[in-house]
């Protein structure tokens, strides 16, 4: 049985001799020339302007959580859209089950949208 992941495992060291030993060669092999440009923080080609440590309102930080949160669910859609079919094989009892199974799923993420409107998170303001 653990046989059977034996050239995954050769696979992963070769891998990781191969990554390893070509930083290894590019840090002894690699030219350094540091200056003053290439030191410089990169800004889309613009020149940084301010500090680059400053504080972001936390309505930043919950839209991406929130985006995460429904992004997430909405990846459960795929698996139950391939059952589906096999529902179907199985009889007309089984695809009104998984109908009702997602409406009940989407309903709950419906709920908690609009809790997240009401609570208006999704302002700047």
């Amino acid at each position: 049985m653990l046989f059977d992941y034996v050239p995954i495992v050769i696979q992963l060291l070769i891998a990781l001799a191969v990554s390893g030993g070509m930083l290894v060669i590019s840090n002894f092999l690699g030219t350094k020339r540091p200056t003053a440009v290439k030191l410089a923080p990169y800004e889309s080609g613009m020149t940084p302007v301010g500090m680059a440590w400053r504080r972001f309102p936390i309505k930043f930080y919950l839209t991406a959580m929130l985006f995460v949160i429904f992004d997430v669910e909405i990846i459960f859609f795929y698996p139950w859209a391939v059952i589906l079919r096999h529902m179907k094989a199985g009889g007309g009892a089984w695809v009104w089950f998984g109908l009702v199974e997602m409406l009940v799923f989407m309903a709950f993420l419906l709920l908690g949208y609009v809790y997240v409107l009401k609570k208006r998170a999704l302002e700047w303001e």
